[in-house]
């Protein structure tokens, strides 16, 4: 199997009761069979599920693991956009209160494409390289909407498991949406083939900065 990420060959790393799952001997990627993604339309009924409000307190301080650390890196009036939104947008709050120009875009329910023409300050992806059918173009995407010397906030759940056992158990794995999951050396190797400067705050939150000079 051709790694989805970097095209290097990649090896069968386990199964589920639903799935085949493929992990890739140079980036680290691990990735669902392709041939088990969900269509469009039954990836949205899931999406709609979700139940994202600006006013819930909880997820907030789940956002804010990621805008806290983004904030002390910005300045106000700086624009950013906030790719993968959802449907209850909330994290441009967060920014927006704190002196931030946002723009929005989401596959199903912001889908203006005009929102990624222009470069930015900072762009922020919560919750949505996972979703990644194909990284290699995603991440290519994501990286040019950015500004050199600006910055790209990332919050994905890190693949830390030691064990094919423990991958099995991952309850992060098991949301169909999920395609594609990320350990430190697959965050190493974005850094690295994007050019990128790295900081890993936690198992869940990653902010890189896009050199000036490539």
């Amino acid at each position: 199997m051709q790694c989805t990420l970097c095209s290097s060959t990649a090896v069968e790393y386990c199964r589920d009761r639903k799935r085949r799952y493929f992990r890739c001997g140079s980036c680290d990627l691990v990735f669902a069979d392709p041939q088990s993604r969900l269509t469009a339309a039954d990836e949205k009924v899931i999406y709609d599920f979700h139940e994202n409000d600006p006013n819930d307190p909880g997820y907030r301080r789940f956002l804010a693991q990621l805008s806290t650390p983004l904030i002390e890196r910005l300045s106000p009036g700086m624009r950013g956009l906030d790719f993968g939104c959802g449907p209850g947008p909330t994290l441009n709050l967060l920014l927006e209160e704190q002196g931030m120009s946002m723009d929005l875009y989401d596959l199903y329910y912001f889908p203006d494409k005009s929102t990624l023409q222009p470069q930015y300050d900072f762009v922020t992806a919560t919750e949505v390289v996972e979703h990644f059918r194909q990284p290699a173009e995603s991440w290519r995407e994501l990286v040019e909407l950015v500004k050199p010397d600006g910055w790209l906030g990332v919050m994905t759940a890190l693949m830390n498991k030691a064990s094919i056992a423990e991958f099995k158990n991952w309850h992060y794995k098991n949301d169909l949406t999920h395609v594609s999951f990320y350990s430190p050396q697959t965050i190493a190797w974005l850094a690295h083939a994007f050019k990128l400067d790295c900081h890993v705050l936690s198992e869940r939150v990653v902010l890189f900065k896009r050199r000036r000079f490539e």
